[in-house]
């Protein structure tokens, strides 16, 4: 026989289980196993959405791991928020709460399966969990500690089973830490304001949730083309995904007068959406429709309900900003519409691996719709996150490749604000400032209530030396996308570093990394303006995490890479990054 291959590795492992399982058991089993399959459901979709896998899922347990543990910890909290909002519709004897222990630690893997201290401590910490808590040991604590805004309660160390040495504990505070100038409630514009929230998915399934999230954001994208409306991005939108939040709450949380939610049902060739519109500061519904119709004509409908809920809110459309809605523009290819979604949800990660996921989706996508830009687009931006990310074998011919991909989008239409913004990014790495404004430019022209396209035109005038003018700009993304992506808050952070503003570039590098925490070139930034700053210790420990996502990386081709107009600014930087002691 031959032997099965064993290795080991290092990894997040998530291990849950219910307590009270044997007396639900004693009093309804029926009743019981409904709740507990419905809910391991619920927790599998919820891991595979952090990028996690479900191990194994034996009686009422579930074991998990990730590659990364601030996903773990995500997943953990998320699961207990959603689960908690679930056992609320249920009788208090009836409720089934679950226990979380995570841990970082090395195991050994076997067919799949893992094996040792690793998972064994993971379980040990489910068991100091309390009901509907989690429970972190402390390697995993020293990773997350300041990638997330949760709160942290030391337990000590604590003896558990079959573990020479104590371990020690953690208790995560669900509740986010919204303290710092960050978690100011924005004021509610005069002008319209919206957020639309992430349509519920009554379909089922991961392709179907792909399926409501990209409804979503393309109304959301519609939207965004309206002058004199504030639309808040699908960042901050999303956020709410799945949580029993008031309508007024987000209201007040994203600074708007009008909530849209809904649901997406979809049955073989037909859909059905419900929206619903509310006056968030009354509660009051102001249009409610629902739609039944045959999948071809999706892209119609969305613009259909955008057109909607432009009247229902009194926004009076001229000639020229009606065109900007044309009905039924979109891909007209489904399975290339979900391709691009997955493509999104991995690119969102800004990491290497997500990049790589990313590009195979985009290609993927491009064989099945090759008259689509919007494939092109995403597949240029990725041989652009290999420039950044310092993967390309040749800097010069990735640039040149995505510039070759971005024109391409535009030949098939140049009305496209994504590619634009690509497209701006490139000119700046090719130092064309001037071209590169102008590409930014017309994305905000094109899309005006958009967060996307007063970032990117805030970054091409930080390359171009204009860092003051860039502020007000990275300021009005964020208050349209205010839990936007971490390139948001690491491009503002350059923007303070340029202009001398050292204390709160520290702020919205530490930002960034919470929101992705391997996104290299906030490490890069934080481990110069620590080093700036005479914080040598800060700053050699974010070296050291840069050489850890990169092992090969260069200070002489980072230089060669950063496109900055005014050499004085390149050269502090790369001083700095010298000083933390990279090379």
């Amino acid at each position: 026989m031959m032997a099965h291959k064993v290795t080991r590795k290092l990894t997040a492992i998530l291990n849950a289980d219910v307590k009270g399982y044997s007396r639900l058991m004693g009093e309804d089993e029926e009743a019981t196993v409904r709740t507990l399959n419905a809910y391991k459901d619920v927790m599998t979709s919820l891991i595979q959405r952090h990028h996690g896998r479900v191990v194994d899922a034996p009686g009422d347990n579930v074991l998990a791991e990730f590659a990364s543990v601030v996903d773990a910890v995500r997943c953990g909290v998320e699961i207990q928020n959603e689960l908690k909002s679930r056992n609320a519709e249920l009788s208090e004897k009836r409720r089934m709460e679950f226990r979380i222990g995570i841990n970082l630690g090395d195991v050994i893997e076997q067919e799949g399966k893992l094996f040792g201290d690793g998972v064994n401590i993971a379980a040990r910490l489910e068991s100091l969990s309390e009901a509907g808590g989690v429970c972190i040991s402390g390697t995993a604590y020293d990773h997350v500690k300041n990638k997330l805004s949760f709160g942290y309660t030391y337990l000590g160390e604590q003896t558990v089973k079959n573990i020479s040495e104590p371990v020690r504990v953690y208790l995560v505070n669900m509740e986010p830490d919204t303290t710092g100038p960050e978690s100011e409630t924005p004021e509610v514009p005069e002008e319209p304001s919206i957020a639309v929230l992430p349509f519920a998915n009554t379909s089922g399934g991961l392709e179907q949730e792909y399926f409501s999230d990209g409804i979503t954001e393309d109304i959301i994208a519609c939207l965004s083309k309206v002058p004199r409306l504030v639309v808040i991005a699908r960042n901050s939108t999303f956020v709410y995904k799945g949580k029993p939040v008031k309508v007024q709450e987000i209201g007040r949380e994203l600074g708007v007068r009008y909530v849209l939610e809904g649901s997406v049902q979809r049955a073989e060739d037909r859909v059905r959406i419900a929206a619903q519109l509310i006056d968030a500061a009354t509660g009051h519904h102001l249009w409610a429709e629902r739609y039944d119709r045959e999948m071809r004509d999706i892209f119609t409908l969305q613009d259909e309900i955008a057109i909607k809920i432009l009247m229902a809110m009194q926004v009076k459309l001229t000639e020229g900003e009606q065109a900007l809605i044309p009905e039924g523009k979109g891909p007209q290819n489904l399975e290339f519409h979900l391709k691009l979604l997955e493509g999104k949800s991995h690119a969102h990660r800004f990491n290497i691996e997500g990049n790589v996921s990313a590009r195979r989706m985009a290609e993927e996508a491009i064989a099945l719709s090759p008259d689509d830009p919007n494939g092109y687009s995403m597949l240029a931006s990725t041989y652009v996150m290999d420039y950044w990310f310092g993967l390309a074998t040749s800097p010069h011919e990735s640039i040149e490749k995505a510039l070759e991909l971005a024109q391409k989008a535009l030949a098939l239409d140049d009305t496209h604000a994504p590619t634009h913004g690509v497209l701006s990014n490139l000119y700046s790495l090719r130092r064309e400032h001037d071209k590169a404004i102008a590409e930014a430019e017309r994305a905000v022209e094109l899309e005006p209530g958009g967060a996307d396209v007063y970032a990117w035109l805030a970054t091409s005038l930080n390359y171009a030396g204009r860092a003051e003018e860039a502020i007000p700009l990275f300021e009005k993304a964020i208050r349209l996308n205010p839990f936007g992506p971490s390139w948001y808050f690491q491009n503002l952070a350059v923007s303070y570093q340029l202009t001398g503003q050292l204390e709160k570039a520290v702020t919205l590098y530490v930002k960034a990394l919470r929101l992705a925490p391997d996104y290299i070139m906030a490490h890069l930034g934080l481990a110069g303006v620590c080093s700036l700053l005479g914080r040598d210790e800060e700053a050699g420990a974010e070296a050291e995490e840069v050489l850890r996502i990169n092992p090969q990386f260069s200070l002489e081709s980072f230089a060669e890479a950063l496109p900055y107009e005014n050499q004085a600014h390149l050269d502090r930087i790369i001083e700095a990054l010298r000083k933390a002691g990279l090379k």
